[in-house]
């Protein structure tokens, strides 16, 4: 790969993927700020954290026709720029209202974070090393996912939440800028597509079965780790293992890092296994069988290598990023944008029922003392285990897909 290309084209994105990640999963550090100052019940904190998820998967279709229609330079500026309103509008709310808007606007604007530069790396690099740099493209979002951990709460003593807000803004700014004025233009495939049959094809998309049986798992698995480390794990820790503040950072510090380090693994393994004979097919397999099982231990209340479990459990549920890898060359280029955020849009749209639904669940348990019940946990991750297991079972006997590409 060119090394000025990765610069100029992995760089800056990369840097707005940081943002994304740091945004996603904040709110499980500040969620006991935001529940006291803002009187919040758990359903109204996992609805209000789940608002980034929601207006994320909304735009993913309406995304993917952007991309492919106008290119992701263009197209991320822009949402960068509605990211750093949002962030501003969060910081300054005084009530539950403008926070969910807050939080909406973030998702919005962070929405084209990973589709746009699946976009241009298969504009600019082979895709024989689209895992590879998928998975450090994944890796750089993960570093945002750490930052939001312990480093949030060692500065929320100092500035507030508020204040952190008002910093992030101006970053996603300054990104927004960086994007529009540094990457690189490049002619895109299917030019010629009118925009109704830009809209039309992805219905070819959604009729394809086996776009079903390698999307599902990213879809359930993923968007139940999203549900976990982006709110709910935190409070979990509280309130199940009956962690202090200062270890429940920890954790989370952990399983966000477990989850950059198996980015990395998974995307130059799968690609240099690939080369081997191996497909990426198998890895995909292999690491979302592993991840499934961490699920069912968290969902079993077992506190015994807790943090080896979360370890392992972030180390491994991004496996499930694969599935992009797996889905693009089974489409043309000009419905690279297209075809992953159809996954996509499924993917956060469950994110959102999941994160929303845990807190739902929670609801109807009591509260004692600020803590939710362990039962209502438990109740909660079971479901979502089960619904794992399914999708996980339609993948496994699927043998590696050959490669089609729909006519127009």
């Amino acid at each position: 790969m060119n090394a000025r290309l990765f610069v100029v084209v992995f760089g800056p994105f990369a840097a707005g993927y940081f943002l994304s990640f740091f945004f996603r999963n904040v709110n499980a550090v500040i969620s006991k700020d935001l529940a006291r100052e803002f009187a919040l019940a758990p359903s109204d904190l996992g609805f209000l954290t789940s608002m980034y998820l929601l207006a994320f998967a909304a735009f993913q279709l309406p995304l993917g026709v952007l991309l492919d229609r106008f290119g992701p330079r263009r197209v991320l500026a822009g949402l960068y720029s509605i990211a750093g309103a949002g962030a501003l509008v969060f910081g300054l709310a005084q009530d539950f209202a403008t926070l969910s808007i807050g939080r909406a606007l973030i998702g919005l604007g962070v929405s084209g974070g990973l589709m746009g530069a699946i976009k241009a790396f298969t504009l600019w690099f082979p895709l024989s090393r689209l895992a590879t740099l998928n998975g450090l493209y994944l890796a750089v979002g993960g570093i945002g996912g750490l930052s939001a951990t312990a480093p949030v709460e060692a500065l929320l003593g100092p500035l507030g939440w508020r204040a952190l807000f008002h910093g992030v803004a101006g970053l996603s700014v300054a990104v927004a800028l960086l994007i529009f004025f540094v990457v690189p233009e490049k002619p895109l495939p299917g030019r010629g597509e009118t925009l109704a049959t830009q809209i039309r094809r992805f219905g070819e998309i959604f009729a394809v079965q086996k776009f079903w049986r390698i999307a599902l798992p990213l879809v359930i698995c993923h968007a139940g780790y999203q549900a976990l480390q982006g709110l709910w794990l935190g409070p979990w820790l509280y309130d199940v293992a009956d962690l202090p503040r200062a270890s429940v950072a920890n954790y989370l510090l952990a399983s966000a890092l477990a989850y950059t380090v198996g980015s990395v693994f998974f995307g130059v393994t799968s690609d240099r296994l690939a080369a081997a004979g191996v497909s990426r097919m198998t890895m995909f397999k292999l690491g979302q069988v592993v991840s499934l099982a961490m699920f069912a231990l968290l969902a079993a209340g077992v506190q015994t290598g807790l943090l080896a479990i979360l370890f392992v459990y972030g180390f491994t549920a991004i496996s499930a990023a694969l599935a992009y890898a797996v889905l693009t060359p089974l489409f043309g280029p000009e419905m690279t944008g297209r075809v992953n955020t159809a996954a996509n849009v499924l993917m956060f749209g469950c994110s959102f029922l999941f994160q929303w639904g845990i807190g739902a669940v929670l609801r109807f348990h009591p509260v004692v003392d600020g803590r939710y019940a362990p039962e209502g946990y438990a109740s909660a991750l079971v479901l979502l285990t089960l619904l794992q297991v399914l999708v996980i079972g339609w993948l496994l006997p699927m043998r590696d897909p050959t490669p089609r590409k729909i006519a127009p």
